[in-house]
């Protein structure tokens, strides 16, 4: 059955994914960076509450993918603790300031994680070929990887994202990902083109607790960001997923 990879920014939100179904867990903070590296913390708490595979993203800041020596070092030393407190796969992503695969720094992350289930996160979007980036992957031995097929969204990038499946699939190479708006409401398109993994934050804003309200004081640069709501993990929607894809994989057949 095609599995379904949820992105959770929390431990409660996590363990809502994994009661509803979903197949795996790509663990972040950051969100309004697009998923940053989890804490120490998020990390042991998932090791003692989930049962599923956790992979935790490795990606020390927002914006590129292209790091100086000590972002690279920050990356490698998250990567040894992560492979140390027993998780089976993490998330990684690196690109030379040219859009290129940073084969190098990639292949010392890869012998580190030898024996770990690597995905290359969406950095394959902001890279130059992702023809020869997918050939490059699969030498270096990453099993998957996360793209919106090179768009704002994995529904717009479906044509791509339709390529580089049947290529990889024609050079046995890693599984392809579909992420970046995918839900309920559009799944059957990633279906229908083969992917055999999908990834979903399958959530909703929920409104904070507290009952007291400062006014015109912000945490964020944003100053028109919402601090009193938060993004989480809608279980219903994950079952709902996992109903469908079930139910479509049993009409094929």
């Amino acid at each position: 059955m095609a599995k379904l990879e949820i992105c959770c920014f929390g431990i409660e939100c996590a363990q809502v994914a994994q009661e509803y179904g979903a197949d795996r867990i790509e663990l972040c903070s950051g969100a309004a960076d697009g998923g940053l590296t989890p804490s120490y913390g998020y990390l042991k708490l998932a090791k003692e509450k989930l049962h599923i595979p956790v992979h935790p993203i490795i990606r020390p800041r927002g914006g590129d993918f292209c790091y100086n020596i000590s972002e690279f070092d920050v990356i490698r030393e998250d990567l040894i603790m992560i492979k140390e407190m027993g998780f089976s796969g993490a998330v990684i992503g690196i690109l030379d300031s040219e859009g290129r695969i940073d084969i190098n720094r990639m292949q010392t992350l890869m012998e580190i994680a030898q024996g770990m289930n690597i995905t290359f996160h969406r950095a394959f979007d902001m890279c130059i070929n992702p023809s020869l980036a997918l050939e490059q992957l699969k030498e270096l031995g990453v099993a998957r990887i996360l793209t919106s097929g090179q768009q704002q969204s994995a529904e717009l990038g479906l044509p791509l994202l339709k390529e580089l499946q049947e290529k990889s699939q024609q050079i046995n190479g890693p599984q392809i990902m579909a992420g970046a708006g995918v839900r309920l409401a559009n799944l059957s398109k990633f279906m229908e083109i083969g992917l055999s993994e999908v990834h979903s934050s399958a959530g909703k804003t929920v409104p904070s607790t507290m009952s007291y309200r400062k006014v015109g004081v912000t945490m964020a640069s944003n100053s028109e960001t919402d601090e009193f709501t938060h993004y989480c993990v809608d279980g219903p929607t994950v079952e709902a997923m996992k109903d469908f894809i079930s139910i479509t994989e049993k009409v094929s057949v």
